[in-house]
C-alpha cells in the first residue's frame, strides 16, 4: 500500500517507501520546486529556453516549468530544439515535440545542423565518434541560439544519473576544470557569451523521470539516440546501473558527496581557471585561439575536400 494514503502503489523509492500515482506525482513535483527554490535556478523576471530533444527528460522539464510559471507574466518559457539530422530518430522526436508545444501554446525554435553547418550528422559520422562530434556542435548551437533568443537561462533535462556519470567521467579523465562547472546551475563560466544552464531535474533519477513522464502522459514511447550505444558515457552508465542494482543509493551518494566539494572546486577554478577569449574563426567564447566547434568543422571540411 502507498506509504502516504494507503492506495495502490506504483513506485518504490530508494528509501523503501511505496507511493501511489497521486503521491508519486506530488513527490516528484515538490522535489523539482525545491531544487528551483534552494539553488535559485529561476529569478523573478527570467526568460528561459528549454533545450528539448523530444525525450522524456527535456519534455518533462518543459512541461513542469511551463506549468509552474504559466501564470507568472514576468517569467517566459520557450523551447529550443536542435535537429542534428539523424534519420529515423530526430524526425520522429521533432514531430512529437512540435505537437507537445502546440498543445500547450509554447513557442518552439528549431535549429538544424544542415542549416547551421551545411550537413546532417548522419553524413559525417563515418570514421568518427558520433557523440564526440555531436556533443561539441550541439552545445555550440544551444548556447549561440539561446543568446540570439535573448534568454537569461538555458534549462536542460540533465538528471541525477547524468550528473553521476559526468562526475565519474571527469574523475577518470582527471578533468577537474570541467567538474568545477557542474552542479544544478552551471554559471561558473562568467562570460557574456555563455548563457547559464539550469538543471531542474538534478536530484531525480532517470527511473523516476521515466515513471513521471509515463504517468503524466508526457511521453509514451522511450526512444534513445541510435548513436548512444557507441559512447564512452554509455559504458559508464551501464557500470553505474550495475552498482546501483547491487548497492541502491550509489548514484545519490556520488552526487551528494560531489556537491560537498564543489565549492572548493569553484574556488580553485576561479584562481587557476582558463581565461575565456573569443574564437579567432567564429567569435564564440572559448579557452583556446580556435574553439572546439571550429576544430571539428575544419576537420570535417578537410576530410570532405580530400575525397
Amino acid at each position: 500500500m502507498c506509504h502516504a494514503c494507503d492506495k495502490k502503489p506504483v513506485y518504490k523509492l530508494i528509501s523503501g517507501e511505496s507511493l501511489c500515482k497521486s503521491c508519486f506525482l506530488d513527490y516528484f513535483e515538490k522535489k523539482v520546486r525545491k531544487t528551483l527554490r534552494v539553488y535559485k535556478l529561476v529569478d523573478k523576471e527570467d526568460s528561459i529556453a528549454v533545450a528539448v530533444s523530444g525525450g522524456k527528460d527535456s519534455l518533462t522539464v518543459l512541461d513542469l516549468l511551463h506549468s509552474i510559471y504559466k501564470e507568472n507574466k514576468k517569467i517566459k518559457i520557450q523551447g529550443l530544439l536542435i535537429d542534428e539530422g539523424i534519420d529515423g530518430y530526430r524526425d520522429q522526436c521533432l514531430e512529437s515535440t512540435k505537437k507537445f508545444c502546440e498543445e500547450r501554446n509554447i513557442s518552439l525554435t528549431v535549429v538544424s545542423y544542415e542549416e547551421a553547418f551545411g550537413f546532417k550528422l548522419d553524413n559525417v559520422v563515418e570514421g568518427r565518434k558520433p557523440c564526440s562530434v555531436c556533443g561539441v556542435l550541439r552545445r555550440n548551437l544551444l548556447n549561440s541560439h539561446a543568446r540570439k533568443l535573448g534568454v537569461k537561462k538555458l534549462a536542460t533535462g540533465h538528471n541525477l544519473d547524468d550528473e553521476a556519470q559526468t562526475i565519474l567521467m571527469n574523475q577518470f579523465r582527471r578533468n577537474v576544470e570541467a567538474s568545477a562547472r557542474l552542479g544544478p546551475i552551471t554559471a561558473s563560466e562568467a562570460h557574456e557569451g555563455f548563457v547559464p544552464r539550469i538543471k531542474p531535474l538534478y536530484f531525480l533519477s532517470e527511473k523516476e523521470i521515466m515513471t513521471y513522464a509515463f504517468l503524466k502522459g508526457i511521453v509514451r514511447e522511450f526512444n534513445e539516440c541510435p548513436y548512444n550505444k557507441e559512447s564512452y558515457r554509455n559504458q559508464i552508465r551501464e557500470m553505474l546501473n550495475q552498482f546501483e542494482e547491487l548497492y541502491p543509493g550509489t548514484k545519490h551518494s556520488i552526487v551528494s558527496s560531489f556537491l560537498e566539494i564543489l565549492p572548493a572546486l569553484k574556488v580553485k577554478e576561479k584562481k587557476e581557471g582558463t581565461v575565456i577569449q573569443k574564437c579567432l574563426q567564429c567569435g564564440e567564447p572559448c579557452s583556446q585561439e580556435i574553439c572546439q566547434t571550429c576544430v571539428v568543422l575544419n576537420e570535417i571540411k578537410s576530410s570532405q575536400h580530400s575525397l
